[in-house]
C-alpha cells in the first residue's frame, strides 16, 4: 500500500509515496549500519558540531515545518513553529551533555582500576507516531545519535513529508549518508526491520497494542526496547486551588494538539467542595477556544488527524453518554470537509462509561468528580495506565506528598504536564517502560560495560 500525505483540514491528497520492497529495506538497514560502524569512531566534538548545526537549520526553517505539521496532520502553525523549537532547544542540549552524560566511570573495587564505559549499541529503529511528528522523532534521535548510534525511521504512514524533511535535516546538517534514513515501508514491515541482524534495538511511541506487537517481536529476537504508550493522565483540583489558573492550564493541557497528545489532562478531576466553581471556568475557557483552519495564525484547535480517528472518538463519547455522562459542551462532529471535532466536555463521568476507562485520544475532556482528595487519589490511580499526572493546590508542600502517592512516570504541582530535555521521560503500568530524554535517554541505547584491570 502506497504512503499517503493527505491533509486533514481538507480530506484533499497532497503527496502519494510508494512503500518500499524488501530488498529496498534490507539494502538501506545494511547502510545504516556501514554508517554507524564510521560514526561511532567520531569524536563528540565533531558529533555536537554537526548536532549543533542540526538546531540552527530547525530554527532557520520553522516556518517550512510548521507548514509541513499543518498540512499533513493539522497542527495549527503557531504549535509547529513551537515544536520546530523544542527540537532545535533538544538537539542543542545533548550537543552540550552528552560527551558528560556518557563519561567513564571510575569505581572503586579489588582490580588495580575498574570502570563503567557507555558504548554505541548500532542502529537503532524508532517507529514513531504522527501527533508530534518532528518532536518525537528529535527526541530519540539526538540522543541516539549523539551516543553514536545511526537511527532508522519508521514514521506515521499519513505524514511521510514530516519524514523525508528531516531525513533531509541531518543530511544538510552534516551527518554521514544513511546515519538517519527514514523508512518507507508499511506497518507489517516492521517485524522484519527488527528480526534483521543490522538492527539492535527499537523504541515506539504509539498504542497500547502497538507497543504490545513491537515488544514481542523484540522479545522473540532479543533486542533492547522502550516503548512509551498511551495515557489518561489524571489533573486533580483541590479546594484550596486557584481556580482560575487551573482552569486554564486544564484548557491548554487538554486541548493542545487537539487533543491528541499521551500526555494531555485526559481525567479532569475535582474534589465536590469546588467542582461547580471550577467546572464553569473550565466550560466558559473551552468554549472560547477558536477552531478552524490551522494554515491561520489565530487557530487554536485544527482538525483531528484523520477522519477515522474522530469516528472512534465520537462512538467512545456516544457510549460514554449512554452511560451516563452528561454532555455540557461540544460532543458532535462538525459538518463539512475535513476530521474537524470541536473542543468538548463531558461531565458526570463515572467508572460505568468508557470515557472513564479508555484514553480519549481528540479534543475532548472527561471531567470525574470525586467526593474529597483521597477519593482523587484513588480516581487518579484506577486507570491501566501511568504517563503523567498533575495536582493544583495552594499548598505545594501538601500537593506533593499526594504526588508520591500517584502511579504515574512524572508529577506535576501547579504546572502543565510536558517534556523537558532535562527531565526522564516514559511511564509505568500500561503506558510502557524505560526512559526518554534527560541522561536516562542516552543511556537507553548503549552497551553499558564493565571494565576491570589487574
Amino acid at each position: 500500500m502506497p504512503h499517503i500525505s493527505l491533509n486533514p483540514a481538507t480530506s484533499k491528497t497532497l503527496k502519494t509515496y510508494t512503500s518500499w520492497d524488501s530488498h529496498h529495506l534490507a539494502a538501506a538497514l545494511k547502510q545504516a549500519h556501514e554508517a554507524q560502524q564510521v560514526w561511532e569512531q567520531t569524536a563528540f566534538a565533531q558529533r555536537a558540531e554537526h548536532m549543533h548545526r542540526a538546531a540552527m537549520l530547525l530554527h532557520e526553517r520553522v516556518n517550512d515545518y510548521a507548514g509541513i505539521m499543518a498540512a499533513e496532520m493539522g497542527k495549527p502553525v503557531r504549535e509547529g513553529r513551537g515544536e520546530a523549537k523544542k527540537c532545535a532547544l533538544t538537539c542543542d542540549y545533548y550537543a552540550v551533555h552528552a560527551e558528560h552524560f556518557l563519561q567513564p566511570e571510575m569505581v572503586q573495587t579489588d582490580a588495580g582500576k575498574s570502570y563503567v564505559s557507555y558504548e554505541p549499541i548500532g542502529v537503532v529503529l524508532g517507529i514513531m507516531p504522527w501527533n508530534f511528528p518532528f518532536f518525537q522523532v528529535i527526541r530519540f534521535a539526538a540522543p541516539a545519535l549523539m551516543a553514536g548510534n545511526a537511527c532508522v525511521l519508521k514514521h506515521a504512514s499519513n505524514v511521510p513529508q514530516c519524514a523525508l524533511a528531516l531525513e533531509q535535516l541531518f543530511q544538510d546538517a552534516g551527518f554521514p549518508p544513511h546515519l538517519f534514513t527514514a523508512l518507507i515501508i508499511e506497518a507489517s514491515d516492521v517485524a522484519e526491520a527488527i528480526a534483521s541482524h543490522h538492527v539492535h534495538a527499537v523504541t515506539l511511541t504509539g498504542s497500547e497494542p502497538a507497543g504490545r506487537e513491537v515488544a514481542s517481536h523484540a522479545g522473540r529476537h532479543l533486542k533492547k526496547c522502550v516503548l512509551e504508550l498511551g495515557g489518561s493522565d489524571a489533573f486533580i483540583i483541590l479546594k484550596d486551588a486557584d481556580l482560575e489558573l487551573a482552569a486554564d492550564f486544564a484548557v491548554r493541557s487538554r486541548f493542545q494538539n487537539c487533543g491528541q497528545s499521551c500526555i494531555a489532562a485526559k481525567r479532569i478531576i475535582p474534589v465536590e467542595e469546588i467542582a461547580d466553581e471550577f467546572v464553569s471556568l473550565f466550560i466558559k475557557k473551552t468554549a472560547g477556544l477558536k477552531v478552524g483552519d490551522p494554515t491561520n495564525e489565530t487557530t487554536q484547535i485544527g482538525p483531528m488527524a484523520r477522519l477515522d480517528l474522530r469516528e472512534d472518538l465520537h462512538q467512545q463519547i456516544t457510549d460514554s453518554i449512554a452511560q451516563g455522562a452528561q454532555p455540557v459542551l461540544g460532543c458532535k462532529p462538525v459538518h463539512g470537509e475535513g476530521a474537524f471535532y470541536p473542543p468538548s466536555v463531558l461531565d458526570r463521568v463515572t467508572a460505568k462509561t468508557r470515557a472513564y476507562h479508555e484514553e480519549l485520544f481528540g479534543p475532548v475532556a472527561a471531567v470525574i468528580r470525586a467526593a474529597n482528595e483521597e477519593e482523587a487519589i484513588r480516581i487518579a490511580n484506577d486507570t491501566r495506565f501511568g504517563l503523567g499526572s498533575s495536582i493544583w493546590s495552594r499548598d505545594s508542600e501538601h500537593a506533593e506528598k499526594l504526588a508520591g502517592k500517584i502511579q504515574a512516570g512524572c508529577s506535576f504541582i501547579n504546572g502543565m504536564v510536558r517534556s523537558d530535555p532535562r527531565l526522564p521521560f516514559g511511564g509505568t503500568k500500561a503506558s510502557g517502560f524505560g526512559r526518554e530524554l534527560s541522561y536516562h535517554g542516552i543511556r537507553e541505547f548503549v552497551n553499558i560495560k564493565t571494565v576491570w584491570v589487574r
